[in-house]
């Protein structure tokens, strides 16, 4: 399959990285990491007047969208700048309050849509698709989802409490438990993250009941993800392949030596392989193919990330080098919104002859 942009989506794309180029995006994640959102916010600013978050807000409420196609253009511009932030989870919590009675979804969707309302909201609990909250952490979850336990405690025979992602920095909290979505009262202390512009935030359950759980919402989440995934892979070959060309060995560009070359052709092939995918989800939203996109999308990534730090030599695992920006993001998204296994067995159980 191949999808072609039109022209105003390919200047949608064009637009935003030429934003995102100009707000040196590297200098903003490392304030956001270190706890200090200021530059992130106004940058959070300048995407939702260009009509990022609009997308997955309905016209009824002062939206633009829903427009998955357009939304999955401008992650990919996203994810290939780095841009730090509850971005998926705004995206979620918008789908999710669409979905909410009338006067809930008029009092906070226009906010979500002007960017005056940062979101965040935790995966789906047990009951639910478990999300891979741990491994993103560090540490490895069991096989049936994260544990969950009270905001505050450490014991470590109860029950983790749920962990949303930037919940110290959003205005807007949710959490999703069994009985639906509800406005979180407060949250815990962030904890580091495989990406430090990721901080994970323990919300406490409960507070106001919001709206119902809603598998269109896990499907806009892992279709935002998979698009940003994908812009990360990209950006990541990108600054490979400049660093094996500016850099000799045996007075030759290390990009010349034949195993240099496949390495990179193998992570450009996993890339556009991906792309096909995640438009093709994107168009149809159906819950098997955008499990297949964020897979493939997040393994592409994942695999250039590998190459890319290989390739890079030591310089590759020095936090002060841009390039880890990147690979810490492409490990996080991999498992954020459900894990490659989960996917899979999504697209399995769909038991579609396409697949």
């Amino acid at each position: 399959m191949r999808f072609r942009l039109d022209v105003e989506q390919r200047a949608f794309a064009a637009s935003l990285d030429a934003l995102l180029t100009a707000a040196d995006t590297p200098r903003v994640a490392r304030a956001w990491g270190r706890g200090e959102p200021a530059a992130g916010q106004a940058l959070w600013s300048r995407l939702a007047e260009a009509g990022v978050f609009a997308l997955a807000v309905p016209e009824a409420y002062k939206g633009l969208g829903p427009r998955p196609v357009e939304l999955a253009v401008a992650f990919v511009e996203l994810g290939r700048h780095a841009v730090p932030g509850p971005l998926v989870e705004t995206v979620t919590a918008a789908v999710l309050l669409a979905g909410s009675g009338p006067g809930t979804a008029e009092r906070l969707l226009p906010a979500l849509a002007s960017g005056e309302t940062l979101a965040t909201v935790t995966p789906p609990g047990p009951a639910g698709p478990p999300p891979a909250r741990e491994a993103e952490a560090g540490v490895p979850g069991p096989a049936e989802g994260p544990r969950r336990r009270p905001v505050g405690t450490h014991a470590p025979h109860l029950p983790e409490a749920p962990l949303a992602l930037d919940g110290d920095t959003a205005t807007l909290r949710l959490t999703w438990e069994r009985d639906g979505v509800r406005r979180s009262p407060g949250h815990g202390p962030a904890r580091p993250s495989l990406d430090p512009a990721r901080r994970l935030t323990p919300l406490t359950p409960g507070g106001e009941l919001l709206a119902a759980p809603s598998p269109t919402a896990l499907a806009w989440a892992r279709l935002a993800t998979a698009a940003q995934a994908l812009g990360v892979g990209l950006a990541l070959l990108d600054r490979t392949v400049a660093h094996v060309g500016r850099r000799h060995q045996f007075g030759v560009p290390v990009g010349s030596f034949q195993a240099v070359k496949h390495r990179l052709a193998d992570a450009k092939i996993a890339l556009e392989f991906a792309r096909p995918l995640l438009f093709g989800a994107a168009l149809t939203l159906r819950p098997a193919d955008v499990a297949a996109a964020k897979a493939a999308a997040c393994e592409a990534a994942y695999a250039t990330a590998r190459t890319a730090l290989q390739l890079h030599g030591a310089i590759g695992y020095t936090a002060e080098y841009d390039l880890s920006l990147w690979l810490g993001k492409a490990r996080a998204l991999r498992t954020a919104w459900g894990s490659p296994q989960e996917c899979r067995a999504l697209v399995v159980s769909a038991r579609d002859r396409r697949w």
